[in-house]
């Protein structure tokens, strides 16, 4: 059983190990989460290019290094080498840090759910690693179901919140 958590993540340093498909991915995610972002691979893709060149990411262009999370908030491991993701995870255990790894996922202490965001809604949905698939399924049903009504009722709702508080 896992515990569910959205944690803050504005002005916290999180290294991401790795820059192909998944780790741009996560990339984008974290920096819509305010995060500050390093990214440690030799290669990366044009996207990652493009955020290090815009400074909006730290890319450091080289291999994964014992001592590259220090100072980091949040690690995700990243690579499409199972070594390297095992020993960037034993690392962040051993620093005491979150650590999500993509494969294998057992080698992380957390995993990320599958999300729906409308407006200021965001729904999680996991089958703690089970089936990502499946969670994919659900979150795309989940998407139709949350219209974009919902977004403009929350603002009605905090904004009577925020009068009755007064």
């Amino acid at each position: 059983m896992r515990y569910p958590l959205f944690l803050d993540l504005a002005s916290q340093r999180v290294v991401v190990i790795g820059a192909g498909r998944v780790a741009t991915r996560k990339i984008r995610t974290l920096l819509a989460a305010d995060a500050v972002v390093t990214v440690v691979s030799p290669n990366a893709g044009a996207i990652t290019r493009r955020l290090a060149r815009t400074k909006r990411i730290r890319w450091v262009r080289r291999r994964y290094r014992r001592g590259d999370l220090r100072d980091a908030r949040l690690v995700i491991a990243a690579t499409d080498d199972l070594v390297v993701n095992t020993l960037v995870s034993a690392e962040a255990k051993r620093r005491n840090l979150l650590v999500n790894c993509i494969a294998p996922p057992s080698a992380g202490n957390f995993i990320v759910p599958s999300q729906v965001r409308r407006g200021g809604i965001t729904l999680a949905v996991s089958t703690g690693g089970t089936s990502p698939a499946f969670a994919k399924r659900l979150r795309r049903d989940l998407e139709r179901f949350l219209g974009h009504e919902y977004p403009q009722l929350l603002r009605e709702m905090g904004a009577a919140r925020r009068a009755r508080k007064t």
